[in-house]
């Protein structure tokens, strides 16, 4: 053991605990001078593996006076939500080891006074939010407040990994390296396939020297219980979330067991319609019931987490803004409403129950439709394999770019050559070519080919070798801007009379009309007016409405959990069922194999269908619902272009549903000469002689397919903001109408007059690559030519097409309309089969 360790040994000996092994090869590690990755589970104590070995060298330094230091420690997380917890477990050691450090926050809520003292000299150790650390680099005197600073923590690295704010963090590490070149970084991170990529991201190799990073593995062996809520009767025609809220009285009696329990769900729009549907099952519950998720204010939010952890709660419903690192210990069961759609979120939020090393993490969940009893099988088998998803950094984001050129030049100014190689050192910008570089460099100091005529964006100028900002104006709202990378066009909710609740998206405000009652906070609404991006309401006496939906809501199947899923499928098909989960699906399996087939893993399943509709073709490459967007308009695309014919699409995370008036040309499209004597019912081909799944002209034929021009002027939105293009002004001072309106103008400019602007080919670039899932697809056509395409004929649609009709239909009815017409359409097909 490292003498410098003694203390904390010490002080975990006193409070009657044994330091873990990886705690203490952390500890170790730093005091040598490396850096790393801490990858353990939630609750293993990977707060204080991080944070010690800094506290156990500033006491064996014989030197150290004891004052309190200026700044040591750099910790930052993605979430607001996490720092007030952070700076508490921070804190807790400091006094019974007779540390006199001051432990601070630094977030957008943090007051202006605390936030002036800063400026002049930071605590020993802050806790701040990437946008925050950013806004410190745009100081001038920023090098004199980092000038003692020796350790960064990364929490939650694989929250922000695969994100533009991931980028953001490489670039301000990037920086803070320059000033200190031996600055040891450690990340801390739960679930995820790919820690050598998160460990490159974070702790990049600079060429031709060794590495001085590790990964560290604190998996300490967690008992995790997955429980499934089985429903009475299985819909052998199911839909998605029809079953969900039918297990209501089963998630009640879950919740009855427990004495905390947190219900989480996909989306705020479900958080919202489970919560009231509790409420009424439960009116005694009033009170002892919350609801959190991130449109609900801050202080919601602040008094529901307090509450938690005071055990004052039964129970909370909330979505992924609780099922991050916050320490709930109190918490002792999870109930997962649908399927968590991805192997590592399931973890994550199992491992909100017994938030403490060695107790029993407990999950139970509640399928929305038959099928998802599959999903949620073929999850818990992929974690106990250890198959978790990996997260893909980001390259060359140069929205990001732009912005941090101008808070580099902000921040006391730089040349061009050296922030150049700093840049370079990042893992997202090693690639960046000299011809991007000028390109960045240009645009922030003259605002590019098209826009040099505007003086407002030539936002940098080059005085003596360095560039510099000399614009008071433009250091005002590039200040203001740094948030952007996090801000989505919401609007406000508030009271008449004052209080506010929260933010809805402006796409749904929009559609209200004066009177409409609507659900949100939990409770019922009544909209009065839309002023400026304010929602005013008053509470309704009407108990029946709407809830709002949120465009960020739709979780796609993880390619693990898609990949798991096609196993269980091709097992039923042999006649292995494991599991109850299973065993409970069997009668949906059975009609679907009598009337169609089970396909294998290596298989697609094309089934053709004729209703009064018209002519179908469902197709099931299990492959999740962003990547069929793309596919189900690549293959109409493709289709159409042999015979001009109008499709109608539907798609879930299982498959997608063609609708046209006329057969579409599948022989022709397929390459397949159709031969009556093979029979009509079903016949199959090797999919590498399939021109319809090609990956030749992959891109071209996707942008061609969707109305691609509005989905990348929506992608622009956020890229011209993140790049200061489009300014949002102080909270109220501008509308998100007008944002929309100037990014568009922007991208009209752009695209007539600047064709080559490379802002205009990285929104291309995401819309293919985010919206679409383009690598993602590009795979599962791979995958479909190297196995068979297999059509079948079938008399009625099956039960792997039932949802995805009633998915079409619910763009057209309201709920109780499409209830109705559903049971219908179920009854007729329960008599067929």
């Amino acid at each position: 053991m490292h003498h410098a360790l003694r203390p904390i040994e010490e002080w975990f000996a006193r409070r009657g605990w044994t330091p873990f092994p990886f705690q203490q090869e952390v500890w170790q590690a730093y005091l040598a001078g490396e850096s790393g990755l801490i990858h353990a589970t939630t609750g293993a104590g990977k707060t204080y593996a991080a944070w010690l070995g800094a506290v156990a060298e500033w006491l064996a330094d014989k030197s150290s006076t004891r004052t309190t230091p200026a700044l040591r420690v750099l910790w930052i997380t993605p979430l607001r939500a996490l720092v007030a917890d952070t700076v508490e477990a921070l804190r807790a050691p400091l006094d019974d080891l007779d540390v006199p450090w001051q432990v601070e926050a630094r977030t957008g809520d943090t007051s202006a006074a605390v936030r002036a003292r800063q400026r002049l000299r930071l605590p020993a150790a802050l806790v701040t939010t990437p946008e925050s650390l950013s806004l410190l680099l745009t100081q001038p005197e920023w090098r004199d407040l980092f000038a003692d600073l020796r350790l960064v923590v990364v929490d939650e690295w694989h929250e922000l990994l695969s994100t533009k704010r991931g980028v953001q963090v490489e670039l301000a590490l990037a920086r803070l390296r320059g000033l200190h070149p031996h600055l040891r970084v450690w990340g801390v991170s739960a679930t995820m396939g790919n820690l050598d990529a998160a460990l490159d991201a974070l702790i990049p190799v600079i060429e031709g020297q060794p590495s001085r990073a590790r990964i560290v593995r604190g998996l300490l062996p967690k008992p995790m219980v997955i429980e499934t809520l089985l429903p009475e009767t299985i819909e052998r025609f199911p839909w998605a979330g029809h079953l969900g809220l039918t297990l209501l009285p089963q998630v009640v009696a879950t919740i009855e067991r427990g004495k905390t329990s947190l219900v989480f769900t996909n989306t705020r729009s479900q958080a919202e319609i489970w919560y009231q549907a509790l409420l009424e099952a439960r009116p005694d519950w009033a009170g002892m019931l919350a609801l959190h998720h991130g449109s609900l204010d801050r202080k919601v939010r602040e008094w529901v987490e307090e509450a938690l952890r005071a055990r004052r709660l039964r129970c909370v419903v909330c979505t992924s803004s609780l099922d991050l690192g916050v320490d709930f210990s109190p918490v002792d069961q999870v109930i997962q409403i649908g399927s968590p759609k991805g192997v590592a979120r399931l973890l994550q939020r199992a491992g909100r129950s017994g938030h403490r090393p060695g107790a029993v993490s407990r999950v139970t969940c509640a399928p929305a439709s038959a099928l998802e009893l599959i999903e949620i099988a073929a999850a818990r088998d992929a974690i106990a394999q250890e198959r978790i998803e990996a997260r893909q950094p980001l390259e060359t984001p140069l929205d990001v770019l732009v912005q941090h050129l101008v808070t580099c030049a902000l921040g006391g100014g730089f040349t061009a050559d050296e922030l150049l190689a700093e840049v370079r050192s990042t893992r997202a910008f090693r690639r960046l070519s000299d011809a991007e570089w000028q390109w960045a460099l240009d645009f922030v100091v003259r605002g590019g080919a098209s826009l040099h005529a505007y003086p407002e964006f030539h936002r940098v100028v080059k005085r003596d070798g360095r560039y510099v900002v000399a614009n008071a104006e433009v250091a005002r709202r590039h200040r203001i801007n740094i948030g952007t990378i996090v801000s989505e066009t919401t609007l406000k909710v508030q009271y008449t009379r004052g209080g506010v609740l929260g933010a809805v998206e402006e796409s749904f405000a929009a559609r209200l009309k004066t009177g409409d009652v609507f659900f949100f906070a939990g409770k019922a609404l009544e909209f009065v007016q839309l002023r400026d991006t304010t929602v005013f309401v008053r509470k309704a006496e009407r108990r029946e409405g709407v809830t709002p939906r949120w465009m960020g809501g739709r979780m796609p199947l993880s390619t693990e959990l898609s990949r798991a899923i096609r196993a269980w499928i091709e097992e039923a098909r042999n006649g292995i069922l494991r599991g109850a989960e299973m065993e409970a699906v069997r009668p949906l399996l059975e009609v679907q194999a009598r009337w169609s087939l089970l396909p294998d893993a290596d298989e697609l399943l094309i089934e053709r269908v004729q209703t009064r509709e018209g002519h179908h073709l469902f197709v099931y490459p299990f492959e999740g619902r962003l990547a069929h967007e793309g596919m189900a308009a690549l293959i109409a695309f493709r289709l159409s272009r042999l015979r001009p014919i109008t499709f109608t699409m539907a798609m879930n995370d299982y498959g997608f549903e063609l609708l046209a008036p006329e057969p579409a040309p599948l022989e022709e499209a397929l390459g397949v000469v159709f031969d009556s004597a093979r029979g009509a019912q079903r016949w199959s081909i090797a999919g590498a002689d399939a021109p319809l799944f090609s990956v030749q002209r992959l891109a071209d034929d996707i942008l061609a397919s969707l109305n691609a021009t509005e989905m990348m002027k929506r992608q622009f939105r956020e890229i011209a903001r993140i790049a200061g293009l489009v300014y949002e002004g102080y909270p109220g001072e501008k509308s998100a109408r007008q944002v929309q309106a100037s990014s568009s103008l922007m991208y009209d400019v752009f695209a007539q007059y600047d064709p080559e602007n490379r802002l205009l080919e990285q929104a291309r670039r995401e819309v293919l690559e985010r919206q679409l899932e383009q690598s993602r697809l590009a795979a599962a056509l791979a995958r479909v030519a190297a196995g068979r395409i297999v059509v079948v004929d079938t008399p009625r649609p099956t039960p792997f097409a039932f949802p995805l009709l009633v998915d079409r239909l619910r763009e057209s009815l309201s709920s109780e309309k499409l209830a109705d017409r559903v049971r219908k359409m179920q009854l007729a097909l329960e008599r067929e089969a």
